[in-house]
Formats: C-alpha cells, structure tokens, sequence
C-alpha cells in the first residue's frame, strides 16, 4: 500500500457521513459524547452507525478538528474545535460550559517534570474542571 493511501476504513473526508458529522458538529453546542452526536445524526435522518461516527471522530480528533476532554466519568466528549492553536479547557462540571484557556504555565510546568524524569518529545493531556460563574452563583 503506498503512503498516499489510506489505511482501510480511516476515510472520514469527502464521504456523505463525514459532511453530515461536520454538519452537526458545527450545530452543537459544546461537548457532546459521541452517543449524543450519534442520536443527533440518527433525529437528522442520516443512516450512520456509532463505530462509525466514533472512528470519524478519532481521525477529527488526531487532524486537531475536534477538541476531545474527558469528563469527570471518564467518557470521551467531543466539540468542533474553535482554534487551531495548542490549548486545554475549563470546564463546569454542573452545566458542562466550555471555555478554551492558553496555557503556557501548564506547557512550561509539563516540560519541567518531564525534563526532570529524563523524558524528552514531551506531550500532554490537561482537562480542568470547576464550577462556572453562573452555576457557582446558584
């Protein structure tokens, strides 16, 4: 197989699936698993199956299309993502609100305790949870 061919069932772009998977991605807001994307594409009438959208979703997440966080379950959730820059999330853990946070402090701090380890190539997974202004208001 040569380099520019996909690897069986990794093709998500040009596909009807993929633009409808686009399509209500850009239409929800904020993170959703891909059980409630699944259910949104099956309410639009798309016939789609949940491995489907979930290897969709992997190949959005690994391109950096879609923003991926674990919630405090550990489920994966998913959101079209709103920058192409490196950044993590703040998000409420009562009504789920995202907000995206740079964090140089956090890369330089991940970098520091890598380094002192002996680890180099270094990447990392930030997920930061509290409560919003207008759910701590409540």
């Amino acid at each position: 197989m040569s380099a520019s061919q996909p690897v069986r069932g990794t093709r998500v772009r040009g596909t009807r699936q993929a633009e409808a998977l686009a399509t209500a991605l850009e239409d929800l807001a904020g993170f959703r698993s891909a059980q409630d994307i699944h259910a949104e594409l099956r309410r639009r009438g798309e016939r789609i199956g949940l491995t489907t959208v979930y290897r969709h979703l992997m190949v959005l997440s690994e391109d950096g299309a879609v923003d991926t966080i674990r919630d405090e379950d550990g489920e994966t959730l998913y959101r079209r993502c709103e920058t192409s820059e490196h950044h993590h999330h703040v998000t409420c853990r009562s009504c789920g609100r995202s907000v995206e946070v740079e964090g140089r402090a956090v890369e330089r701090w991940a970098d520091r305790v890598a380094a002192e380890a002996g680890f180099v190539d270094v990447d990392h997974t930030v997920e930061i949870f509290g409560l919003c202004p207008a759910c701590a208001a409540k």
